[in-house]
């Protein structure tokens, strides 16, 4: 029989790799863009980035998609979201 405990660790571990994929988005857009983006303002689900900010930084963002993939995969392997919207 599985513990109460074991599966408030298990959703702990998913929420906190939830995190470390939004800092690590942060962080990257920082580094390439150049561009300070609330933690509110992005939203991963299904590997997949939601951002909720003006068109002209999302075209920037888009236009440098690729590149931020890689360093997405870079520091994240095989877990990094895949698509931005």
């Amino acid at each position: 029989m599985i513990e109460i405990k074991d599966l408030l660790l298990k959703f702990s571990n998913l929420l906190l790799s939830e995190e470390i994929k939004k800092n690590a988005t942060l962080n990257i857009l920082k580094e390439i863009i150049g561009l300070e983006i609330k933690s509110e303002d992005i939203k991963i689900k299904n590997n997949t980035i939601y951002l909720n900010i003006k068109p002209i930084y999302k075209n920037e963002i888009l236009i440098k998609k690729d590149l931020i993939n890689s360093k997405l995969e870079e520091s994240l392997g095989k877990k990094a979201p895949k698509k931005i919207v």
